[in-house]
């Protein structure tokens, strides 16, 4: 009997010590299993884009590009707006000086210029574009087309001092400028309509950007003089991802801003070049196609190049090649002496 009631009283008190550590401590809370709730980052795909730039908007992104003649004298730089560009295509002007011509449609400058006087190869890229046509001057065969009004245009022979304006750090043919508030002002007084987009180019998407495969081409040089003033050189930014510019050695920027201009694609090709007076202007054939380099993402790629229904194209496997979404500029380049000595990566 006494074995049996210290059993007894020995399990009485350990039940009264788990009582009382449940009453210090809490009754136990059944366990409950976790689930991890891993949320994946949802990208939101904008209902629009820009056609000449492939950026995506929340809003419209309609309306008319606008391709001015801008200046690349020494006396002009650096130029204003340049970095505001959808596209600029760098081409000979005259002897070894080469000028640009500036499309913008996703964005409107301020101010651009220094406005210079027009070429017939740059109209038609204008032409290929439907872009109202901006430059102050022209060349005899230009001036053909812009009065039969082959495209829309205005020139600063015609409003200088009122659209175009001098401005008083340069001297002339190297200071005249146009707003762009200008220019719609012009387009209305004219009637031209600046609503009908251009043409779409073709883009990659962003995965596809991110795979871009080619040969290694940190920085690359263009050659336009021997004098080195108009050769364009590009210096990769891999952590940006895009190239900066740069003149005779000089990083190009903006006047106003003081910021860098940057491309995302490089579209380098060759054409056949003509001297056809004694101050070295030129027949260029924009035509008929030829070879050509295409730069994205620090590699570059050997194509050929296209004039389709006006646009210049990257082809390859007679396909066309996509553009990174981003700016772009070409450069072109004579056949003699071509491009593998006028270009160096």
């Amino acid at each position: 009997m006494k074995k049996w009631a210290v059993a007894i009283t020995a399990a009485l008190l350990l039940l009264s010590g788990c009582s009382n550590k449940e009453k210090a401590n809490g009754p136990k809370e059944p366990v409950k299993e976790v689930e991890e709730v891993v949320q994946e980052e949802v990208v939101k795909e904008l209902p629009y884009h820009y056609p000449l730039t492939g950026v995506g908007s929340d809003t419209k992104t309609d309306g008319r590009a606008v391709a001015v003649m801008v200046n690349n004298h020494p006396d002009a730089r650096p130029q204003s707006g340049l970095n505001e560009a959808d596209v600029v295509y760098e081409i000979l002007a005259e002897g070894d000086v080469t000028r640009f011509l500036a499309v913008f449609q996703s964005e409107k400058p301020k101010n651009v210029g220094p406005v210079r006087s027009a070429r017939d190869y740059y109209i038609d890229l204008a032409k290929g574009l439907n872009a109202l046509f901006i430059a102050h001057g022209y060349s005899e065969e230009a001036k053909k087309m812009l009065e039969k009004e082959y495209v829309d245009n205005l020139n600063g022979m015609v409003y200088d001092g009122t659209l175009f304006k001098r401005a008083d750090f340069r001297v002339a043919p190297h200071n005249s400028y146009i707003t762009y508030d200008n220019i719609i002002k012009g387009a209305k007084e004219k009637k031209y309509s600046m609503e009908q987009s251009p043409p779409e180019f073709t883009f990659l998407t962003e995965d596809e950007s991110k795979t871009v495969t080619g040969d290694e081409a940190v920085s690359v040089m263009i050659s336009y003089s021997p004098s080195g003033i108009f050769n364009s050189e590009y210096e990769y930014d891999p952590g940006d991802e895009r190239y900066k510019r740069y003149t005779n050695g000089e990083l190009t920027v903006d006047y106003e801003t003081k910021e860098p201009l940057l491309v995302d694609n490089l579209f380098v090709i060759e054409a056949s070049h003509q001297v056809i007076d004694s101050i070295g202007r030129k027949e260029i054939d924009l035509e008929s196609g030829g070879s050509g380099y295409l730069f994205q993402k620090g590699k570059v790629i050997n194509v050929e190049w296209k004039n389709i229904n006006g646009l210049i194209l990257p082809i390859r496997n007679g396909e066309v090649v996509p553009f990174v979404h981003g700016k772009t500029w070409v450069n072109v380049v004579p056949t003699n002496p071509g491009l593998q000595s006028s270009v160096s990566f």
